[in-house]
């Protein structure tokens, strides 16, 4: 065991070794049938009736067996989650929920499934009715993300009604995993740029590889055939190919202000996830477009991106972006 562990981490593990591994929570039917198991215990003692002494043990029993096969039903199991690609701000998206049974004989009955987030309340379940012996089964729920960061998974709750329904037992199990929600978008139309407009005087043509063609040149050992001009290459005598050329556009400037007052209001706050809204959307429309962005913070921070790259480095930046606290000895730049 490393000897630097925070007093949190320390925390964080007394706590889990003082958590009991099960937890048992009566239903409706389960309180009525201790509250009936007491009063048939207390009338038998106080009379000494054979019958009544019968009819206790019937009912404990029936409580013993119910805690034995629900033990068995959630003992044994392995559950692992699926997580998609890319996960965005008022988009639903699936989650896969995948259990196997590792025991060899016995199957588990009525499990449901509760994939548990750090710091949000655990809202989504999957109900398996069967889980065969060495088998595994696979459910999913959706969700609708309402703020975009990191969402971190922390675990599950297995839990189980099984045989009778009389009480809820359930484990929990550490299962860590990240998915990184974007910040939503909307759309924007941006202003139409022409054949003339798109190469005007603050643009340049240079020869490269994109997907404006600037003319023909001779083909070079290493270069795509698939360019080559093979009607003017026969009236030439050699291999000619077209030559295309990149615009040399300047790079869009979007800066997103991050200065944080010492105490950020509800309202500063919903400012702010606004502001990111608006960066995400028009970085969104340029690199639509074809333009090469240049994300700003005031927090000196710099992200270039362009069309080849996609959008998801963009959005996945724009979501782990955080309020920086605001330096009264710096400059503010004007507005």
């Amino acid at each position: 065991m490393s000897g630097d562990a925070t007093p949190s981490t320390w925390h964080q593990r007394l706590v889990r070794w003082l958590k009991p591994p099960r937890r048992l929570k009566f239903t409706r039917e389960g309180k009525f049938l201790v509250g009936t198991t007491l009063g048939v215990g207390f009338a038998a003692i106080n009379t000494g009736n054979n019958l009544l002494y019968l009819m206790l043990g019937l009912l404990l029993s029936l409580i013993v067996l119910s805690g034995v096969l629900s033990e068995q039903a959630i003992r044994g199991l392995v559950v692992r989650r699926r997580l998609p690609m890319r996960a965005q701000v008022g988009k639903p998206h699936l989650v896969e929920i995948e259990i196997f049974n590792t025991k060899l004989r016995m199957p588990s009955y009525a499990i449901e499934v509760e994939d548990l987030r750090q710091g949000q309340p655990a809202d989504k379940r999957c109900f398996f009715l069967k889980i065969s012996p060495r088998s595994s089964q696979v459910a999913a729920y959706r969700r609708t993300p309402a703020r975009r960061g990191r969402d971190r998974h922390v675990g599950f709750r297995i839990a189980t009604r099984f045989p009778f329904g009389l009480f809820e037992k359930s484990r929990e199990v550490l299962a860590e995993d990240e998915l990184v929600i974007y910040p939503a978008t909307d759309p924007i139309a941006l202003p139409t740029l022409s054949g003339t407009h798109w190469y005007s005087s603050d643009a340049a043509i240079r020869a490269g590889f994109g997907e404006d063609v600037i003319g023909i040149k001779p083909h070079r050992i290493g270069e795509d055939m698939r360019d080559v001009l093979w009607r003017k290459s026969a009236a030439a005598g050699q291999l000619v190919i077209r030559e295309r050329g990149v615009s040399g556009r300047p790079d869009v400037q979007l800066v997103l202000d991050v200065r944080a007052p010492a105490v950020a209001s509800v309202e500063w706050r919903d400012a702010f996830e606004a502001r990111v809204r608006e960066v995400a959307s028009r970085a969104v429309a340029h690199l639509r477009r074809g333009d090469r962005i240049v994300l700003q913070t005031t927090a000196a921070t710099r992200f270039r991106a362009e069309r080849a790259t996609g959008i998801d480095p963009v959005l996945r930046f724009l979501a782990l972006v955080e309020p920086a606290p605001d330096d009264p000895t710096e400059p503010r730049r004007s507005e």
